[in-house]
């Protein structure tokens, strides 16, 4: 749907990265724009001169590579396809779809030739194998949908609040910005994700059956984005609206299951006196605004909120380790930003969070 969109920062962190001994795991929400980095990056490496028969792509959600959803034939289609003595660049897209996968990837990582790169919707791609043989052998690439800027590079409001607004209410999904101009084509594809993702990435994988339970924890999440949340106040809320009682431990895995999808983001407590993390009252953010204002009928409601989730995603993109501060007794800092740059405090109060994300969003 549309256009490729470019990414820079996601491109140059594969380049970074190229054959440099380390299988690339790309992880993100279900259609982030996993796949089509692949194929940027694939061009980019044609660009610089790399044959196109030292190229191996796969996509395990196609139909032509159901045969390959065998661990052993996967391994010996990649093997088949290398030329001896020349650099192999593979690339797997949706690998969790092929039971077992890790076996396959840990053989073909002993092949000195090969430079690997992975997808997957689901953070246990790094569950297993993957984990354990290969601990320290690769490195996780968080993929989020687009920025602020990117999304101004494809929409045609000229009008930076105008297009901010539009960008927080109707979604930063890739292909979704393409048809933002059509309320209902835009709205019905967005659905669409937020379904297959609680199908497909969660009551599938994960063998939740309750749905109605996991699409009312996702909507306590989105109501209280940005507020500290426990298992047992998110069981205690459901009581009291008159579901069958539900215990703590339970919706811990439901919980969990969410922040796998890579729908919601758990972010931790840390005690900036103590040097440590607390493990009471996390707080928990959506991939995507519009994926907020579906779920609770909130378009252009509750914008600090939103706002707010907004700056962590962008903290997010550009590589930091986000935690919430704590400060002293009563003292909370919104956001602690971690990276090799070194450590970023973010203190605001909700009116000024859109000026918040002006100053981190036109960073370069």
């Amino acid at each position: 749907m549309g256009n490729l969109i470019e990414r820079p920062e996601y491109l140059d962190r594969l380049s970074m990265w190229r054959e440099k001994g380390l299988i690339k795991v790309i992880t993100g929400v279900r259609r982030c724009g996993k796949s089509t980095l692949l194929r940027l990056f694939m061009d980019r490496l044609k660009d610089e001169g790399v044959p196109g028969e030292q190229i191996i792509a796969l996509n395990l959600d196609d139909l032509r590579f159901s045969d390959l959803l065998d661990f052993r034939n996967l391994h010996d289609y990649v093997n088949s396809r290398t030329i001896e003595d020349k650099p192999a660049f593979v690339f797997i897209d949706e690998i969790r779809n092929c039971p077992d996968f890790e076996k396959a990837i840990s053989s073909l990582f002993l092949k000195a030739n090969l430079d690997i790169y992975l997808t997957g919707s689901n953070a246990h791609i790094l569950s297993g194998e993957l984990a354990t043989k290969l601990s320290g052998r690769y490195v996780k690439i968080d993929m989020l949908p687009l920025s602020f800027r990117e999304y101004g590079k494809i929409v045609k409001i000229t009008d930076k609040r105008e297009r901010f607004l539009q960008f927080m209410n109707m979604g930063s999904f890739p292909d979704a910005a393409h048809i933002a101009d059509d309320d209902l084509a835009s709205g019905q594809y967005l659905e669409g994700v937020y379904s297959t993702v609680l199908v497909k990435d969660i009551l599938d994988r994960k063998s939740i059956g309750d749905a109605t339970l996991l699409k009312s924890v996702a909507s306590f999440l989105a109501h209280y984005v940005g507020s500290p949340v426990t298992a047992n106040r998110i069981a205690s809320t459901l009581a009291g609206m008159g579901r069958r009682p539900t215990s703590p431990a339970t919706i811990g895995t439901y919980l969990e299951a969410l922040s796998d999808s890579y729908l919601f983001y758990k972010v931790d407590r840390y005690d900036i006196k103590g040097k440590a993390h607390l493990k009471t009252e996390n707080k928990y953010y959506i991939c995507d605004t519009w994926l907020r204002n579906m779920t609770l009928n909130a378009f252009n409601k509750d914008i600090g909120r939103q706002i707010e989730n907004l700056v962590f995603l962008e903290l997010s993109r550009r590589g930091n380790r986000v935690d919430i501060g704590k400060a002293g007794r009563g003292t909370e800092i919104d956001f602690v930003a971690v990276s090799n740059r070194g450590t970023e405090y973010y203190r605001s109060r909700p009116r000024s969070w859109m000026m918040t994300f002006w100053n981190v969003s036109s960073r370069p």
